[in-house]
């Protein structure tokens, strides 16, 4: 099974924090890109690449929502377009991120505890939360047998810890082993060589959509007449 070696991970979010040479002043944000104050930031939210940049006091710029460093960078640089701003300058700090992991079977969560007393339950999440100081991160396990790592700072420290955990729960045989009855994938197979094979047909013409704005627009021109 996948939890005996290397666990399948997924970045979910990647947070990076941009400084350019020229700090972002909030005003420009909010007059030029239509930014939102909240408090001590500005909130932008982009829809190509889809992000959502923040402001900090102090002029520095956070993308948050992307997964990857080029989608996370090509945000600040329209950003910098946007206000007429060149991009010659600009450094990256990586933040924390999110990620997820899959173990492949339940896990039961109702007896973690009794084996590992760290683990506490997050009633709210229906989950089990572990704070993981060797690997750096807090973790929640579902009782689907899927997990996710909070705060972590790098990909390989995530694979680390749910392989850690994951080796750490099957000795304790805390994962529920999923039965498959007999006879069903032969059943299956069968129904599947029986299926008569899919007709071809041409291919359609793709049909022109409307925009919604622009069906907006047209019926205001209607309206006005």
């Amino acid at each position: 099974m996948a939890r005996r070696g290397a666990v399948e991970v997924r970045v979910e979010n990647q947070l990076v924090r941009y400084t350019a040479p020229e700090p972002f002043g909030h005003d420009e944000v909010v007059e030029q890109l239509g930014g939102k104050r909240n408090g001590k930031i500005i909130i932008l939210a982009l829809k190509s690449p889809r992000a959502t940049l923040l402001v900090d006091e102090e002029g520095r710029l956070v993308v948050h929502g992307t997964t990857r460093n080029e989608i996370s960078r090509a945000a600040a640089r329209e950003m910098l377009l946007r206000l007429g701003r060149a991009d010659e300058g600009l450094t990256a700090e990586k933040g924390p991120m999110v990620a997820s992991f899959d173990y492949g079977q339940p896990l039961r969560i109702d007896r973690v505890s009794e084996f590992y007393p760290e683990a506490e339950p997050d009633d709210r999440l229906e989950c089990l939360r572990i704070s993981d100081e060797n690997h750096g991160m807090d973790l929640l396990f579902f009782s689907n047998g899927r997990g996710v790592a909070l705060g972590a700072r790098s990909l390989n420290l995530v694979k680390m810890a749910a392989s850690h955990w994951g080796a750490r729960f099957e000795s304790e045989k805390l994962f529920v082993d999923v039965l498959i009855p007999k006879g069903a994938e032969v059943e299956e197979e069968a129904e599947e060589e029986s299926e008569p094979p899919a007709e071809e047909s041409e291919p359609e013409e793709p049909l022109d959509v409307e925009d919604d704005d622009d069906a907006d627009d047209d019926d205001d021109g209607n309206d006005d007449d």
